[in-house]
């Protein structure tokens, strides 16, 4: 068995990166900008005003100095001309400030009378005023490789991008395997499970920028395995689930290998998800996850995402660690790094009481998974450990 790292590291050097077009900068969310983008103008373009009221100069804001309102500016339609000495400009959040103002007295702070306003207080230097470039300047950049949020696509609008370059989502192929299986909606037999992990992976893999697929269960037969991986032709990633294992019946590695998969390695020093394989395919990667429903679903947060974001261009390195104190004691932990569902709450985190690998329903309560290292020694309340986010 090798540690999860040297598992991650060879992972890592299977990579390579996806290549890039162009995306409508409406379906752009969650995708990895490929190279850095250029603002296209500059924002705002004019001085603007920040408060509904009157623009001035403010050379002439005295207490009760009054002036006469010649005109309005609003957004999208400015007031053309220039004030001159005793006039202001009624003017609205955002629109563009007019020439000989300086700054806007807000509404509150006026009182008006037909076309002739006074001021109710004194100018204390506070203009209301967005100055032309306030946020940023033609040819500022936005720096990549990122995963484009909410924020980033607002942003690379407001530069006056209608397309964005982005890496290629990576087309997964999903394949669970077993005679057991049926696909949700089916009756089960009396020895026989629903295929959940598929669905739970495929989620996952979506949610983080690839496009995967689901493909028909794969019997516990060498044509079966054949049949499904012949459909997986064009996929970057192949992801099968369930006969990694040693068992008379888990032969996913031998029939693989027969179809030209070169294995980087085989089993993991993890709990759960111990029978992790991992190899190329011809074009494709292949990593074959344990079929235990948790299992695979670890496997997923720990060795999936931090493979898929390589692959879309960004570093390669494993999900983020955060620290938190626990709110209860965990036992010594054996020779495996295990991987605990746990939930965290106001920065404190408990592991949960059942961590059978079977059960998804504690998975689904769960948060976060408490990291224990190898041979870690009990561990008392208050004490610090690492976690990584369930997503």
């Amino acid at each position: 068995m090798i540690s999860v790292e040297e598992a991650l590291a060879q992972l890592f050097a299977l990579v390579r990166t996806q290549p890039t077009e162009l995306c409508p900068i409406a379906q752009a969310a969650g995708r990895v900008l490929a190279e850095p983008i250029k603002a296209k103008l500059t924002q705002p373009p004019f001085a603007s005003s920040s408060m509904d009221g009157y623009a001035l100069n403010s050379v002439e804001a005295d207490l009760h100095a009054q002036f006469v309102v010649v005109g309005e500016s609003a957004a999208g339609h400015s007031f053309i001309g220039k004030l001159g000495a005793g006039q202001a400009v009624r003017i609205f959040t955002g629109a563009p400030v007019p020439e000989g103002a300086d700054m806007v007295a807000i509404q509150e702070e006026v009182e008006r009378r037909g076309k002739l306003i006074t001021l109710l207080t004194e100018y204390k230097g506070k203009s209301n005023i967005r100055p032309a470039g306030q946020d940023f300047m033609t040819g500022d950049e936005m720096s990549a490789p990122r995963q484009l949020t909410a924020s980033d696509i607002a942003l690379a609008a407001s530069m006056n991008h209608a397309e964005l370059p982005v890496y290629k989502r990576p087309v997964v192929a999903l394949v669970s395997t077993g005679d057991e299986l049926v696909q949700p909606g089916e009756t089960p037999a009396q020895d026989q499970i629903i295929a959940s992990n598929t669905y739970g992976l495929k989620a996952l893999l979506d949610a983080n920028g690839a496009e995967a697929r689901i493909l028909p269960i794969a019997r516990d037969t060498r044509a079966s395995l054949e049949t499904v991986f012949a459909l997986c032709e064009g996929a970057d990633l192949i992801v099968t689930i369930g006969g990694a294992s040693v068992g008379d019946h888990d032969i996913v590695a031998d029939v693989a290998a027969g179809l030209g998969l070169e294995q980087s390695f085989y089993k993991v020093a993890m709990r759960p998800g111990k029978p992790l394989m991992a190899g190329r395919m011809g074009r494709a990667v292949m990593i074959g996850l344990p079929g235990n429903p948790v299992s695979a679903m670890v496997c997923g947060h720990v060795f999936l995402l931090p493979f898929l974001r390589a692959m879309t261009g960004l570093k390669a390195a494993p999900s983020q660690r955060f620290t938190a104190t626990l709110s209860k004691p965990l036992e010594a932990n054996g020779p495996r790094e295990h991987y605990m569902r746990a939930r965290v709450e106001n920065g404190r985190i408990a592991a949960e009481s059942r961590q059978d690998s079977a059960l998804l329903s504690v998975l689904a309560k769960a948060n976060a998974l408490l990291i224990r290292p190898p041979h870690d020694s009990a561990r008392g309340v208050d004490e610090t450990v690492e976690y990584i986010w369930l997503s």
